[in-house]
């Protein structure tokens, strides 16, 4: 008998005579009364918030093997998986995948099959890491649960699916993306996590230093202009804007974003879904916007030359527009917009700053340890004169032995005041506007990195890796 999975309750202590549970205020008598007939002994009950004892049963599970067993048939979907009876191995594996995935703080979940066995990865901080193996004979019941779990079609394995699953993790809400693809193997499926309770971050929680905090607040008052947010796919830009939407949000203004898809949703502000099936793209979505009085728009990725163009006659009559590009740096942005065909006088005269960003993985606090760095990795650092301690975290149980936990932002802001305007005029090369930009004291992506692997927040191989020198 396995109180902590078969009865959701917590043992804390056992002797010979008696056990001490951790149980919440609402617990179920007759389940003690079953714990105490079972074992014949005493059972002393500690009782907690609810809220609390959710916190640590989610610890305790997570921390279990998962144990991956035979045969099964597909079970009913559950509401809560802490409260969930693993009636079977399927249902009892997928639970304690997810209940894993959403403790570490994992955005995605991998299920691959191969020849010989499927393998189970997590995504972790932009890393993904094994979890576990299942037997093939094991997997497509795996498959099948997750497509019962997400309302697809079980019997179809010939063609691609996606669905959705809605469940809770101790209070918290999950929204899961549910992505099937049929390989040479078996059904390959991809499990996309949104938390619906994480709380948003504001601009003082991104990592960004003071003065560039300054500078993206002042950006974001801009009463009109653009203000775009710069970097590759999973950069972190999204969060970026929606800080800035939070940090101007008043019921005096009139925002409207329009994204694919919308992540998150804020109180205060209307947001539309893109939708290309029924003829809703961004550009169309953007010109709707434009006859709905707008004070502020978001558009969630400037894709082609069509949007730019609505974008800056919108950002020229008096519009704040804050979007995203996919461009390397900022000065680069200006090079984009030109290559999407705006005309220099447009972006000088509508182009009001570039944020570019990407993420770096933190230090685990609960392994972090300094240490003096070799001069080579200094030089590779380009601080061979740096006479302080670096840190780096040594690998546990809480980071799963990677040394890392959570992302911070690393950020080059660059504001388009008059004399960069004017440049912009002349030229459009990338190389010019940075070299004109560092001659004022613009700060670059690697530079703010250096800052950041000075502080002990990440680690100079990490920097390397996520930016060039």
């Amino acid at each position: 008998m396995n109180i902590l999975k078969d009865y959701r309750l917590i043992p804390l202590e056992e002797t010979e005579e008696s056990i001490k549970l951790l149980v919440p205020e609402d617990y179920d008598h007759q389940k003690v009364e079953e714990i105490r007939f079972l074992t014949g002994k005493d059972v002393e009950l500690v009782v907690t918030d609810p809220e609390e004892f959710a916190k640590e049963l989610q610890e305790r599970l997570s921390q279990m093997d998962i144990h991956v067993e035979g045969e099964e048939e597909a079970a009913s979907e559950s509401l809560d998986l802490l409260m969930a009876q693993d009636d079977s191995p399927a249902v009892s594996l997928v639970n304690s995948v997810l209940i894993k995935a959403s403790t570490v703080g994992a955005s995605d979940v991998h299920f691959e099959p191969y020849e010989d066995e499927a393998v189970v990865r997590i995504r972790m901080d932009g890393v993904l890491h094994d979890l576990l193996k299942v037997p093939v004979g094991t997997y497509q019941n795996v498959v099948s649960r997750i497509k019962v779990m997400a309302n697809l079609n079980v019997a179809e394995k010939r063609i691609p699916q996606d669905g959705r699953i809605r469940v809770t993790i101790g209070g918290r809400d999950l929204d899961i993306r549910v992505s099937v693809v049929p390989t040479v193997f078996g059904e390959r499926v991809v499990l996309r996590l949104l938390d619906k309770t994480g709380s948003l971050l504001t601009l003082d929680q991104l990592g960004l230093e003071r003065e560039d905090e300054e500078r993206v607040r002042e950006l974001a008052k801009k009463p009109y202009g653009i203000v775009l947010v710069t970097g590759p796919t999973g950069a972190g830009k999204s969060t970026t804007l929606y800080a800035m939407l939070l940090y101007i949000k008043d019921p005096k203004k009139n925002i409207i974003t329009i994204e694919d898809p919308v992540e998150y949703q804020i109180k205060g502000i209307s947001q539309i879904q893109v939708n290309p099936k029924v003829g809703l793209t961004f550009a169309s979505g953007l010109r709707s916007i434009l006859r709905q009085d707008p004070d502020v728009i978001m558009v969630g990725e400037i894709r082609d030359s069509e949007t730019a163009d609505i974008a800056v006659h919108a950002a020229l009559t008096g519009h704040l527009v804050l979007s995203t590009l996919h461009t390397n740096d900022a000065p680069s942005a200006v090079t984009r917009l030109a290559d999407m065909g705006i005309e220099p006088f447009l972006i000088a005269s509508s182009l009001e700053g570039v944020i570019a960003q990407r993420l770096v993985r933190r230090i685990c606090p609960f392994c972090k340890e300094p240490y003096k760095p070799s001069q080579e990795e200094l030089k590779e650092l380009g601080i061979p004169d740096y006479e302080g301690e670096l840190f780096r975290g040594r690998g546990c149980e809480r980071c799963l032995g990677t040394g890392y936990r959570g992302r911070v932002g690393v950020f080059e802001v660059l504001v388009f005041d008059e004399e960069l305007k004017s440049l912009v005029t002349k030229t459009q090369d990338a190389v010019e506007i940075r070299r004109f930009a560092l001659q004022r004291g613009f700060k670059t992506l690697f530079e703010d990195g250096i800052g950041k692997v000075k502080k002990g927040i990440t680690t100079s191989s990490e920097l390397l890796s996520v930016i060039s020198s």
